[in-house]
This record gives structure tokens, sequence and C-alpha cells, in this order.
């Protein structure tokens, strides 16, 4: 256990080091780049970097590198970014945000290998539920990282006008590249295909899993996923707190949606082995479904300044469940092609974001709100059918086990 706890806390503090800077910054974008639409291009280009790269290049730089050097390459391709804010301009800051984007979608798709194959190989050795142990690694990967929103938007907070400091992106390439062991998945190890599958194979292999009609359903929950952060990020920081209390409560309210967000995460990394994904699930719809119907009847003002706390806090309460328990349902439902999954999984996520961001400019607060809630809708259909698949799967492989024995022993009566 303190081999793999070890490994899970050196990943997600050097997550934490590389987004105290960026967390702020993305927050920041709409509001502080707002010229000519700068800030919410910059967003869209990332995303849209984001939603070219999931197609083609987790698989392929994971089985060669390796999780450990994906994530180090990767994070470099964060701190150009950062840099490229303290000369923000349209020739800065859109090549970095489209750098960032092709190393997004490898990074977040090699952390969640990572931690799946982590959770999986210490709960063989221990006896322990896989879905258990990999919802608990989540769980405290997303504690620590959440952290990073919190501190980047206190820095922006405290010293608006300014960027945060790219020192602590330096040292997050350095943690990993020092401290994290390299791990190699024990069924690829006794699966040789796996490794000597050809290149065309592993690069169309994201694609390819979408044969899996369990995937084609679970896509719209990483779609909503992408569209509740866009919103967040976007259209809540711009449309509610600039306009009624000033761009400089964002990052003290965003603060807000990270501190729920961390502790949230943890309580449900826990929680899971006890109450199972599903009541997780319905917690976080439920939460979602309330803000959004309140926030279509709200008229926010200054004088209520502590309902633009309560709002992000109950949506980082929420979106604690989507970041958990979706990573931690796909690696568990995925085991097999966890790269392709997770890079599926960053693809329409980044489709989510793309897309809102897409139509930010166009559309008034209260459609984006009706978008939401007709995407909350339909995922959380989808999401249902998956479990009731799943479910009709088990109880089919129960009962043919029960049958069994009875088969057996009547064709020994009658020998």
């Amino acid at each position: 256990m303190e081999r793999s706890l070890k490994n899970v806390l050196v990943l997600s503090f050097g997550f934490l080091l590389l987004f105290i800077a960026y967390g702020g910054l993305q927050s920041l974008q709409s509001s502080l780049y707002s010229e000519e639409g700068l800030g919410v291009a910059a967003l869209s280009t990332l995303y849209g970097g984001m939603l070219l790269s999931s197609m083609f290049l987790p698989p392929i730089l994971i089985k060669k590198l390796g999780c450990k050097w994906t994530i180090v390459i990767a994070m470099c391709c964060y701190v150009t970014f950062t840099l490229g804010n303290f000369y923000a301009s349209w020739y800065t800051l859109i090549p970095t945000s489209i750098l960032l984007g092709l190393g997004a979608a490898p990074l977040w798709s090699a952390q969640g290998t990572y931690l799946t194959t982590m959770g999986s190989t210490h709960a063989e050795k221990t006896g322990k539920l896989g879905k258990d142990v990999v919802s608990q690694y989540f769980g405290i990967f997303f504690l620590i990282y959440q952290s990073a929103g919190g501190f980047g938007n206190l820095i922006s907070s405290l010293v608006f006008g300014q960027t945060p400091t790219q020192g602590s992106g330096f040292l997050a390439v350095l943690l990993i590249a020092l401290f994290l062991e390299p791990i190699k998945d024990a069924q690829q190890e006794s699966e040789g295909e796996k490794q000597a599958s050809p290149f065309w194979s592993t690069l169309l292999s994201t694609a390819k899993l979408f044969r899996d009609k369990r995937l084609c359903l679970l896509v719209l929950l990483p779609l909503y996923s992408g569209f509740q952060q866009a919103f967040l990020a976007g259209d809540y920081t711009r449309s509610y707190i600039t306009c009624a209390l000033g761009i400089q409560f964002v990052g003290y309210v965003m603060i807000c949606f990270a501190a729920v967000n961390a502790l949230c995460s943890v309580l449900y990394g826990k929680l899971a082995q006890y109450t199972g994904r599903i009541a997780l699930f319905a917690l976080g719809a439920v939460t979602h479904l309330s803000c959004i119907i309140a926030l279509l009847l709200w008229k926010p003002h200054p004088r209520q300044l502590p309902l633009f706390f309560v709002f992000p806090g109950l949506w980082g309460a929420a979106d604690a469940v989507w970041q958990t328990q979706n990573n931690a349902l796909f690696g568990v439902l995925f085991e097999k092609n966890k790269e392709a999954a997770f890079a599926s999984y960053r693809l329409w996520e980044a489709l989510g974001f793309v897309i809102a961001f897409g139509y930010s400019m166009f559309l008034c607060v209260s459609i984006k709100l009706y978008v939401l809630l007709g995407v909350l809708s339909l995922a959380m259909a989808a999401y249902g059918t998956v479990e009731y698949l799943g479910s009709k799967k088990v109880a089919r492989l129960r009962t043919e086990e029960q049958t069994k024995p009875a088969e057996e022993g009547a064709t020994q009566r009658e020998m």
C-alpha cells in the first residue's frame, strides 16, 4: 500500500504544482482577455487542439513512452502556455493554446491509465475489489488536484492584473521525472500481442473502441462534463460574477468551487465502496439539476453576495462526482483498453468544451442553461441504460453458474 500510495501522491502533487498556475489563468481567460474575444478564442483553440489530439496521440505515446514520460512531456506543453500569458497577444496565446491542447489529452489519458493500473494491481495483491481501490485513488488525486484551482485563483485575486508564477510548472515536471515510478500493466505483460500490435492499429484504437455499445452510450457523460465546466469557467464568471460584483471577485468565487470540489472528491472516492456509484451519480445529477433551475430563476444583485458563492460550491460538489466516478467508471469498464478509453473520454469532454465555448458569444445565458439541462438528462438516461445492461449480464452469469452444478449432477446420475 505504501508504494502505491506514494506514487498516487507524487502524481497528485505533480498535477497540483502544474495547475496552480494554469487553474487561475483558465478561470480568467474570458474576462481578462475580453478584447476582440481573445480569451474565449484561446480557450476554444485549446480544446480544439485537445479534441484533435484525443483521436490519435494518447495510445501511441503511452505505448511508446509509458505513462510516466508521456506525463512529463505533456506537462512541458502546459508550461509554455503559462509563459505565453506573460506576453498575452494573438501571436502568443493562440500557438501556445494549440500546443497545450495537443498535450492535454495524452496528459489526462496517461493519468487515468496510471491510476487505474495502480489501483487494479493493488487490489489484486490485497484481495479487494478493483473498482473500490480505483475509486479511492481517483478520490485522493482529485482532492489534491482540485486544490490547485484554489491556490491559482487566490494568486489571481491577490495580484489581479498579473498572471500566476510559472515556477511551479517546472517543479511539477521535475517531481514527476524524478520520483514517479514507471509502471507496466500486468495484463499487457501477459498478453504479448498488445505490445506487438502494429502502429496503425494503435493509432486507430480510440476509434475502434466505439464498436462497444457501452462506450457509445457513456460518451454523453464526458460531453456533459465539458459543457458544465465550460459554463462555470466562461459564462458564470462573466455573466454573473463580473457583471454583478466585478472581475476582482472571480478568483474568490472560484476558490469556493475548488475547495468544495476537493473535499467532495476524496469523500466520494471513499463512499463509493459503501453506496455504489449509482447513488453518487444520482446525487450529482440532482445537485446540478437544482442549480440549473435556480440559475434560470435567479436575478443576481450585488447585495446577494452569499449566493454568488453558494452556486459554485454546489456546482463543485456535483462536479466531484463527474470527475471521480466518470474516470473510475471508464477505467473499470474498459480495463483491457484503458488508454483508448481515457482518450475517448478526453475526446468527448473536449468536444463539450469546444461546443460550449463556440456558442458562448452567440447564445444568451438562459439558452445555455437549457442546453445543459437537456444534455444532463440524456447523459443520465444513457448511464442508467449501461448500468441496467450490466446488471442483466451479471444476473445471467449468476444463473448460469447456479444451473451448471445441477446439470453436472444430473449427468452424473444418468451415468
